[in-house]
């Protein structure tokens, strides 16, 4: 098939800069009823009839396809060919289908040994049924290009699936034998049992703070208390748990690493962030120019900020738990649920109606889980299922003003998602540099409206430090998160890593990154363990900075001139992967290749901080 049995989910952010409070439930203290999900859109139960239908449907299918294409799509003519599509875009659809219902059921509580089970199995009988699929982009990449070209030419509804092509056919380089491919497609199941084990430890974690035994999601959330000492215990006992489990976390990314590195190997790509790179649609030269210019803006943005921070704190010196402290000047602010969707749905509003009536039934018809539930899986994310449904939003909501954002950038996602799903199954998923652009826009709507709606200049000055900490977790910390990975990947290609070699690869950019306002405790250099991107989905991270950046640009083109902006802005998110970054930019006079075009985003940050030291005068 083109597309993957279980639709790429914008994953779960990083939680060690989402953070959340875990206590709370559906219906949490203060935060009015928080809605859960209701998943029978995509099937009533595990054992659902129509459930079975499909995957009986999705194994007869998988054998005839492979019947009658293996071996003959040289002898297709344009209509067949467009037939053979159409019909590889239906089986996309049933498998994707059935794992997100699988899926999203495993991350409402993943330490549910039944729920695990069920998605593993669902995953092995999908992976059994699709192993005969495996030949068609083989043999795709084997047509010769005249004659692809040709059939493309012929019928216009084919020529509709040439971005589907042209991604196959970049993978030509890269391809295997047919034996071999098979054989890696029914060894995934293998190598998501670590991302398995990975998950069901973290969600498995407790931490005992003050007294208090807590989950992941709790303890990071104290991280951002305005108690000091609260903040110091809990990085104390995270340090503390992290280090007890870190042997786990070592073989974990050991053999994930090693098992890229391998595959890399055997496809030849020149780099392990070669493939990401590939799937994100995006040149090499682009994410190094992205990288190149927020490394060297690090002294403009982060040291200066956390500078000002420490001033603010009134410290000599700051330490890693003084990163997310609130301001003192911010007073204890608790957003109950119906305030945070007035607010979010407001500044849809505000930039276009069409924006409000698709976030809408996300509130209204249970396509948000927000409260924060035992074994629930951490952070938040927006997956957009299969075309003919509708995407879910995961939250943990602890009414925090962050979690007002997260819900901002999660509906932007959903809103995407559903504009994308007019492009059908194989070309609604967008690349995830461009998939962050609708979430960061959304946040920027939010963050726009409440500092125009600003009473005072206290509450300005929250507004905008808070707005450049979001900024700098989502740019910096993530530039340096790549840093991280493309040094742990370089690293593990020489041999087998210590849990002290990935904590020295750790620190080796977490001071370069923070700057020389901060102190680094014992115990901060195994934190780099529970980041879920760098074991699900390697080198994701830099799609955030992308994101931002663009976003920060595509603003600043708004704010110059708004007439007709947001028709374009529709039009861009409708496209999903149906287009290459650069013509989806062309409308708004944008070009990511233009080095230029990065440090305009992040001239935006450096206005904001700016502005907050202008305050101090």
């Amino acid at each position: 098939m083109f597309a993957h049995p279980f639709p790429p989910m914008s994953l779960p952010e990083p939680v060690f800069d989402r953070v959340f409070d875990a206590n709370a439930s559906s219906g949490g203290k203060d935060l009015g009823k928080l809605p859960d999900w209701d998943l029978t859109d995509l099937y009533a139960s595990d054992d659902a009839p129509e459930l079975q239908r499909d995957l009986e449907w999705l194994q007869k299918e998988c054998a005839a396809f492979a019947a009658d294409y293996e071996g003959k799509l040289e002898t297709l003519d344009a209509a067949g060919m467009l037939d053979c599509i159409q019909r590889d875009e239906k089986l996309t659809n049933i498998s994707g289908r059935i794992m997100s219902y699988a899926g999203l059921r495993y991350y409402q509580q993943t330490t549910d040994g039944a729920r695990a089970k069920f998605m593993s199995d669902m995953q092995d009988k999908i992976t059994t049924y699709t192993t005969p699929l495996v030949f068609f982009t083989l043999e795709i990449n084997r047509l010769p290009e005249d004659f692809l070209d040709g059939l493309l030419a012929e019928n216009a509804d084919l020529a509709r699936y040439k971005p589907i092509f042209d991604r196959i056919r970049a993978m030509k380089p890269h391809q295997l034998s047919d034996e071999m491919e098979k054989f890696l497609h029914d060894m995934g199941v293998v190598g998501d049992a670590w991302e398995k084990l990975f998950d069901e430890t973290v969600a498995g974690l407790t931490f005992c703070v003050n007294g208090d035994e807590l989950g992941l999601e709790a303890t990071t959330t104290l991280l951002t208390e305005p108690d000091r000492e609260v903040r110091e215990a809990a990085a104390r006992e995270i340090a503390a748990v992290l280090g007890d489990n870190l042997k786990t976390f070592a073989r974990v990314h050991n053999t994930q690493a090693k098992e890229k590195e391998v595959m890399d190997r055997w496809r030849g790509m020149p780099s392990a962030q070669a493939g990401r790179h590939l799937s994100n649609q995006v040149e090499p030269d682009v994410v190094e120019a992205l990288r190149d210019a927020v490394v060297a803006a690090y002294p403009r943005l982060s040291h200066r900020y956390y500078e000002l921070k420490r001033k603010w704190l009134g410290l000599d010196r700051m330490q890693v738990w003084d990163r997310n402290a609130p301001l003192p000047i911010e007073p204890a602010k608790t957003v109950d649920w119906p305030t945070a969707q007035d607010m979010v749905m407001s500044a849809y509003g505000g930039f276009d109606s069409r924006m409000a009536d698709i976030a809408e039934p996300f509130f209204t018809k249970g396509w948000i889980d927000a409260g924060v539930k035992p074994g629930k899986a951490p952070g938040a994310f927006a997956h957009p299922t299969v075309t003919n449904v509708h995407p879910y939003v995961m939250l943990n909501y602890l009414g925090k003003p962050r979690d007002v954002m997260t819900l901002a950038h999660e509906l932007g996602h959903g809103v995407h998602q559903v504009l994308a799903a007019e492009q059908g199954e194989l070309l609604s998923s967008t690349p995830l540099t461009l998939a962050e652009t609708a979430s960061v826009f959304g946040e920027m709507l939010t963050f726009r409206k409440l500092l125009d709606e600003a009473k005072t200049q206290s509450e300005r000055k929250t507004l905008l430090a808070g707005k450049v900490e979001d900024m700098i977790n989502t740019v910096v910390r993530q530039i340096a998160f790549y840093d991280f990975e493309c040094k742990l990947h370089a690293a593990r290609r020489e041999g087998e890593l210590t849990p002290e070699d990935i904590n020295a690869i750790w620190m080796s950019v977490q001071a370069e990154s923070l700057g020389p306002a901060f102190d680094f405790m014992d115990g901060y250099e195994v934190f780099w363990s529970y980041i879920p991107h760098f074991v699900h989905s390697p080198f994701y991270v830099y799609a955030y900075a992308f994101g931002d950046g663009l976003v920060n640009a595509l603003y600043a083109a708004y704010q110059e001139a708004p007439e007709g902006f947001q028709d374009k802005y529709f039009d861009m998110l409708r496209a999903g992967g149906s287009k290459h970054h650069s013509e989806l930019l062309a409308p708004f006079g944008l070009d990511a290749s233009d080095p230029k075009f990065w440090d305009k985003g992040l001239s935006m940050i450096e206005g904001f901080i700016d502005e907050l030291e202008a305050m101090e005068d």
